[in-house]
């Protein structure tokens, strides 16, 4: 019974073949998902459409903060402000090692931004016979356009002129051609011009999505790169002209009336508003805070949000960047000088691994003229001691630096000063520690328990200064980094100052660890000159061609159609 059951269903299917073929063959070809999700099926409406771009948010998170750790090290680690703690070749602590064809993350990087631009365009393409309103249409074409144009912004400065491709690719293609770098960033500037008058404004957008002022900040920093720098003044003037923007130059958020206090450190200090920045819950407009022009958000405990309360190491700046002091860190007796697993305060900053450490250049030259004068070099902004904080110690209480220890001064990985935005002090959550009453946190702590900054207005200044550097006003350039610095308590700088090198040093002493400084220092071309003045570990082994990355070669030897050109230096 059982085959003649099967038979009898192969006869069926067989007859309702030939009836169908022989009506409408290609009709019957093509296939129709029912039962899973795809390109067919699923960009019907504005929901779809919200849900494809929700995921392009998502990777653009993912590719700063939420991969694997030596990922994020790339856009830091060997710059100028920062190297290997631990002075090793390791995460990208080395250009010869690391800046070779066959790396994975080289590959990575690659990978993940053609994915930005392959989702981008496959909107793109979807967006006209859909169920859409014209406005919803406007928006969700200005979005797409937008994270195009931001993902060729880092090929393009990356591994300099890319393979544009701007239609969805719905079947294997082997014949990929380099453009040339400016014909990229023609097109990132078309893009982001055409996002400018598609988005909504800043006060109209809810947290974490991008406004027009998003796309104005990248036309400014796109037209400096194609040398037409009146159209990049216009454009960063679109930001900081606007009335629903401006730098927080008084107390605002959750830390209005709190002051950053740490019992060991021994200090209670002045909160200003440049602390005020990074503490959680104060990065969103929604919390009055007119300077974020884009932030990504983290939620704990949300699927979806990449944070978790049970530990987990994305968005680990924390991780990266903080020192591991209470790694048998040693009093000048040679006892235990720390205790615990790293602590939820400002004295050990959390649980840190040493992997990324500020160079000299970052901790010291850059403050020489304004000393604590500067707040952002404010005890409270830069940690620069460690107090030891083990009972049984001898020197309990008593400052490191004061007190070397044998261990200090042999490793220096396990303590060094570090910028306390990079943490979250008293902020971790609960299930983070394993004493919560002296905030000793666990192993599994290690993120920084808040929301990040892509784009803040301050960075939009910094632009705009450069471009006017750029057109030979250097009054106005001036008059920006003053603006700048006015927020900082710094002294102001005069006009025969300027130049770019001041421009890259104010964007080190108010950016650290949120522009990708590896990608602005590709952008101006300054990547090789300023390692070898300011990074010491790294000044020697840094060549050349190392101001652009390899192509990555799975990529060239897939190309088999088409010759895909490797960049000088690395054949």
């Amino acid at each position: 019974m059982k085959n003649f059951i099967n038979t009898l269903k192969y006869g069926c299917v067989v007859l309702l073949l030939s009836l169908h073929v022989s009506c409408n063959e290609e009709a019957f070809l093509e296939e129709v998902p029912m039962d899973f999700f795809s390109p067919e099926n699923s960009y019907q409406n504005f929901g779809n459409f919200q849900a494809a771009l929700t995921d392009l948010y998502s990777r653009v998170r993912r590719i700063h903060h939420g991969s694997a750790d030596v990922n994020h090290f790339a856009y830091w680690m060997s710059t100028d402000i920062a190297f290997h703690a631990r002075e090793d070749v390791g995460r990208f602590g080395s250009h010869t090692v690391w800046l070779v064809p066959t790396n994975g993350v080289i590959a990575y990087h690659w990978n993940e931004w053609y994915k930005v631009v392959s989702n981008a365009n496959t909107i793109l393409d979807r967006v006209e016979g859909a169920d859409l309103t014209s406005e919803e249409q406007k928006v969700i074409t200005g979005e797409a356009k937008l994270f195009r144009a931001f993902a060729y912004r880092y090929l393009v400065y990356l591994y300099g002129g890319v393979p544009l491709i701007l239609d969805e690719i719905t079947s294997p293609k082997t014949d990929f051609a380099r453009n040339s770098k400016e014909e990229v960033l023609e097109q990132i500037l078309a893009d982001a011009k055409e996002a400018s008058e598609n988005l909504q404004e800043i006060n109209e957008v809810t947290d974490g999505k991008v406004s027009n002022l998003v796309a104005y900040h990248l036309l400014a920093e796109t037209n400096i790169s194609l040398g037409r720098f009146e159209d990049a003044v216009a454009a960063a003037s679109m930001v900081i002209d606007n009335p629903n923007t401006g730098l927080m130059t008084t107390r605002f958020g959750v830390s209005t009336n709190r002051n950053p206090e740490d019992e060991f450190l021994n200090f209670t200090q002045q909160g200003d508003p440049y602390w005020d920045l990074f503490q959680a819950g104060n990065q969103n407009r929604s919390s009055g805070n007119m300077e974020a022009i884009w932030v990504m958000q983290f939620d704990v405990d949300t699927p979806g949000g990449m944070l978790e309360s049970s530990g987990g190491y994305v968005n680990a700046l924390e991780r990266w960047a903080g020192p591991v002091a209470f790694l048998t860190f040693q009093d000048p007796n040679g006892e235990e000088g720390a205790i615990g697993n790293g602590r939820s305060n400002y004295n050990s900053g959390g649980r840190g691994v040493s992997f990324m450490r500020n160079t000299d250049y970052y901790l010291y030259d850059l403050w020489e003229v304004d000393g604590q004068q500067d707040i952002r070099n404010a005890p409270h902004n830069i940690i620069r001691d460690f107090v030891y904080d083990n009972p049984d110690s001898e020197f309990f209480g008593m400052s490191s630096v004061a007190n070397p220890s044998p261990t200090k001064i042999n490793q220096d990985w396990r303590w060094y000063p570090y910028p306390s935005k990079i943490t979250t002090p008293g902020d971790h959550p609960d299930d983070l520690f394993s004493d919560r009453e002296r905030l000793i946190l666990n192993t599994s702590a290690g993120a920084t328990y808040r929301d990040m900054y892509m784009i803040r207005l301050a960075e939009t200044y910094l632009l705009r200064a450069e471009a006017h550097l750029a057109a030979g006003n250097i009054e106005n350039s001036a008059r920006d980094i003053n603006t700048v610095r006015e927020r900082a308590n710094a002294t102001p700088i005069g006009a025969s100052e300027v130049d770019l090198d001041l421009i890259l040093d104010e964007r080190a002493r108010e950016l650290v660890y949120e522009e990708p400084r590896r990608l602005t220092l590709h952008r101006t071309g300054t990547l090789v000159d300023r390692v070898r003045r300011f990074n010491a570990f790294n000044s020697t082994e840094i060549q050349d061609h190392h101001g652009l990355w390899p192509i990555p070669f799975a990529e060239i030897e897939s190309n088999k159609d088409v010759i895909l050109n490797q960049n000088p230096g690395y054949n």
